[in-house]
């Protein structure tokens, strides 16, 4: 960020509560292009509504934490378009993690509207996805979840 000649916020899991704020409010007020956020800072109070993109670089393997991480760009007050991306390399655990959000997010729905989704999602599909794999929605038939959308 330095070398590129960004400005930028920091906030990880190990930055003292009355830093956070100050973080936040900076940010908020324009002092910074960026604001490096780890997953696991999590907590309340990370509202971004000017943040109009959010960039995740590594997947946590619980899909609602990182949906978590977007929606603090997408808060009341948010006037524009936040643009999101997944940067992945492909043939990396990553991918595969990538290839589990969107079985998790089958098996929730699933179970959430009654049907036999979880039933398809076994711990051989969990272990291939581990191990490399073909994703079990891949080898059920199923579209691949999209890595960018838009949140309006």
């Amino acid at each position: 960020m330095e070398r590129g000649g960004f400005t930028y916020q920091y906030l990880d899991g190990s930055t003292p509560l009355g830093a956070r704020a100050k973080r936040i409010q900076a940010f908020q007020e324009g002092k910074g292009d960026v604001f490096l956020i780890s997953l696991k800072a999590g907590g309340t109070g990370i509202n971004l509504t000017a943040a109009d993109y959010v960039i995740h670089l590594d997947p946590w393997w619980n899909p609602a934490v990182e949906d978590q991480a977007t929606d603090r760009a997408h808060r009341i007050g948010q006037t524009r378009p936040v643009t999101v991306y997944r940067l992945i390399a492909r043939g990396t655990i990553e991918e595969q993690i990538l290839s589990l959000h969107s079985d998790k997010r089958a098996l929730v729905a699933g179970v959430l509207e009654g049907t036999d989704v979880a039933a398809r999602l076994t711990t051989k599909d969990l272990l291939s996805l581990l191990a490399g794999g073909d994703s079990p929605r891949a080898r059920h038939g199923d579209e691949e979840e999209q890595g960018t959308r838009t949140v309006h």
